[in-house]
């Protein structure tokens, strides 16, 4: 079996949202959130789509009046997609994306926005969103792969490279590091879904298993994500760890100046669970990118996020020697074949590409996580 190639032109289309009522339909929300006469004015500037995924964000600003005075403020908006647009995810909890940023805030230096405004119910929009504190940097690209190159990260030092990666390693070990996370974030435990009495990695497991299922019926079964269920069911971690997980821990979701992080961002993935599922993505998702480039015979970056120098990084500033990482890379494999049956389907929605002959000609990380299998014998 050969995996297809990425399209010349990665470019995801989200949503099919009408743009054009979005400042007004916001206004209008704002004003009833204001002081009265603020009568604000909402400019929307663009969308995102260098980066993610999943979910929207509209990038606003807005002016208003309060106190007799001219306010303006630069937000940006995370919103839910809609169901017609084929969803990542079978959910978009974003009250509790909302709680998890507002905390990490509260309770450590990690650099976050500070959100502002949640609208839960979805009137306004049609989803759900919240508003956030627009914050200034730059982000190392999805689209196309900050290692294919002719970008600001690839054409760093390798100094310059290695200060942006110890110092996103220290992002980790800084979240790692609040205390009494079970509690606090116990909003964020899969075991909510009804997996209670399992240890919280086999409820991660569980919730990924349900998530495979939904993404069943739109593009088909894969048989390579099954045999890597089965494994990881087969050989489970006996830890109940649960230390709060960024959970999509990828360079792509920080906003970085001078090589160092000034925003971290996209919480959707958000859990509590063993340490090494967010340091494993981490890793993970820049070898996705690197089989890409693989694939196309381009030089990508294999210097960067290197396990040993990553492992050395976490350990050295936490305290915490990690375990083995390889259930992690399986679990973090799938979940990424998972992410790319739902793109897939939605690119075919969208007719951005045709619908391959079997399911895992989507999967950009096809080479990546068969070889992964091999090597534990699934």
């Amino acid at each position: 079996m050969t995996q297809a190639p990425p399209p010349a032109d990665m470019t995801l289309q989200r949503s099919s949202r009408d743009a054009s009522g979005v400042p007004t339909r916001i206004a209008a929300w704002l004003a009833t959130h204001l002081p009265p006469g603020a009568d604000p004015e909402v400019t929307l500037l663009t969308g995102s789509d260098a980066n993610g995924m999943s979910s929207e964000t509209l990038l606003l600003d807005v002016t208003w009046t309060e106190d007799g005075e001219t306010r303006e403020g630069r937000y940006a908006a995370r919103v839910a997609p809609a169901e017609e647009d084929f969803p990542v995810f079978p959910e978009y909890a974003l009250a509790e994306q909302y709680d998890a940023i507002r905390l990490v805030g509260e309770l450590s230096d990690v650099p976050v926005p500070q959100v502002r405004w949640l609208e839960p119910t979805g009137d306004v929009l049609g989803t759900p969103f919240f508003l956030m504190d627009r914050l200034e940097g730059v982000v190392p690209q999805d689209v196309l792969p900050y290692n294919f190159g002719d970008n600001w990260l690839f054409d760093a030092t390798p100094a310059q490279q290695r200060q942006l990666q110890d110092a996103t390693v220290d992002v980790l070990a800084r979240l790692h590091a609040i205390p009494d996370a079970a509690s606090r974030f116990g909003f964020l435990d899969p075991g909510r879904h009804g997996h209670e009495g399992l240890t919280p990695l086999a409820r991660a497991l569980a919730r990924t298993r349900a998530w495979y299922d939904f993404a069943i019926p739109d593009v088909g079964r894969s048989p390579m994500v099954e045999r890597g269920l089965a494994w990881l069911a087969e050989h489970l971690p006996e830890t109940d760890e649960a230390v709060l997980c960024w959970g999509d821990s990828r360079i792509g979701n920080v906003l970085y100046d001078d090589f160092r992080p000034v925003g971290v961002l996209d919480w959707e993935m958000a859990t509590l669970g063993p340490r090494e599922l967010d340091v494993s993505w981490m890793l993970f998702a820049h070898q996705v990118f690197e089989s890409i480039t693989g694939l196309l015979e381009m030089p990508g970056m294999p210097h960067l996020l290197a396990e040993a120098d990553v492992r050395e990084t976490y350990e050295r500033l936490t305290g915490v020697t990690l375990g083995d990482l390889r259930w992690y890379d399986v679990f973090n494999g799938v979940q990424w074949c998972i992410v790319f049956m739902r793109t897939g389907a939605r690119q075919i929605h969208f007719n951005e590409i045709e619908r391959p002959d079997e399911v895992e000609g989507l999967f950009h990380c096809r080479s990546l996580v068969e070889r992964l299998l091999e090597e534990v014998g699934a």
